[in-house]
C-alpha cells in the first residue's frame, strides 16, 4: 500500500496544509480517506480529478467532508466525457443528506446520489476494492469511525477524530502504520471523548504495539513539536508528524 498525505490540518486549513485527506493506493485502486476543507485542490497534485475509485468519510464534520460539495460540482457538471458514473462513498448514516444540505442548491434532492453511490458505515468488516477494511465507532461528539485497512499482509490504521477509545486500540493492534489524530496538547485541553493529545496518541500506539506512528489533525493553534515530544515520551517506536505531500510505503 502507498499512503499519501493530501491534507493534515485539524479544524481548519493552515497556511501550509489543507484539512484531513489521505490517499491510499494498491493494485491500481485509489481509496481516499476524508476530504476536508481545501483538500480537493491538493488532491489534484497526487491524483487525477476523476481517478478515484472510492471515498471513505470518517465522520461529517466540515474539516473531514466539506470538499465533497466541490467534488460534486466537478463530477455532476463535467461536460467533457459526460457526467461521471456514481463513485462509491462510505460514510456514517445521513451522509447524503449532510452533503446535500451543505451544498444547499443541488438541482434535486437526489442529485448527490447521481454521482456518489452512498454506503452507510457501521462497525463491520468488508471489502473496498483490493482492501479488507474493519471499521469501529470511536469517541467523538458525532457518529465517527476509525478504519483498519489490510492488504498484502500489511495494515494501515486511521483514527479519524476521537478521544481515548478501546475501539481505537483494537483497530491499531500491530498496525504497520498508525495514522493518529493528536489535536489537543497534554496539560492544556482536557475534554473527554473529543480529541487525543500527543501523549494519548503515543499511549494508544504503545498499547496497540503499532510499528509506526504518524501524528495528524493538529490544528494551526497547536504546537506540533510539543505533541511530537509528548508522543515520543511514551512510545518507543518511530513517530513523526504528518506533512502535506508526504508518502509512505506500507
Amino acid at each position: 500500500m502507498k499512503l499519501t498525505v493530501v491534507g493534515c490540518s485539524g479544524s481548519f486549513p493552515s497556511a501550509e496544509s489543507a484539512c484531513s485527506s489521505y490517499l491510499v493506493e494498491a493494485d491500481g485502486f485509489r481509496l481516499l480517506l476524508d476530504l476536508g476543507n481545501g483538500a480537493l485542490g491538493e488532491l489534484q497534485r497526487h491524483c487525477g480529478l476523476y481517478d478515484l475509485d472510492a471515498i471513505f468519510l470518517s465522520h461529517l464534520h466540515a474539516d473531514h467532508c466539506i470538499d465533497m460539495c466541490a467534488y460534486f460540482v466537478a463530477r455532476y457538471y463535467r461536460h467533457d466525457g459526460g457526467r461521471c458514473a456514481p463513485l462509491p462513498v462510505f460514510g456514517p448514516e445521513g451522509t447524503e443528506h449532510r452533503l446535500t444540505t451543505a451544498y444547499a442548491d443541488t438541482p434535486s434532492a437526489s442529485s448527490m446520489s447521481e454521482v456518489f453511490d452512498f454506503h452507510t458505515v457501521k462497525p463491520s468488516t468488508f471489502e473496498i476494492g483490493p482492501f479488507t477494511v474493519h471499521t469501529e465507532r470511536v469517541a467523538h461528539p458525532v457518529e465517527a469511525y476509525g478504519i483498519r485497512i489490510e492488504h498484502g499482509g500489511k495494515t494501515l490504521t486511521y483514527s479519524g477524530d476521537t478521544g481515548v477509545s478501546p475501539a481505537l486500540d483494537g483497530l491499531a493492534r500491530d498496525a504497520d502504520l498508525f495514522l493518529c489524530e493528536a489535536a489537543f496538547t497534554h496539560g492544556k485541553e482536557n475534554i473527554p471523548d473529543l480529541h487525543l493529545n500527543g501523549r494519548e496518541a503515543g499511549e494508544t500506539a504503545a498499547r496497540a504495539h503499532a510499528r509506526r506512528l504518524v501524528l495528524t489533525h493538529i490544528p494551526p493553534w497547536t504546537d506540533p513539536q510539543v505533541n511530537l515530544a509528548d508522543a515520543r515520551a511514551v512510545y518507543d517506536g518511530p513517530v513523526e508528524l504528518a506533512a502535506p505531500g508526504a508518502t509512505y510505503e506500507i
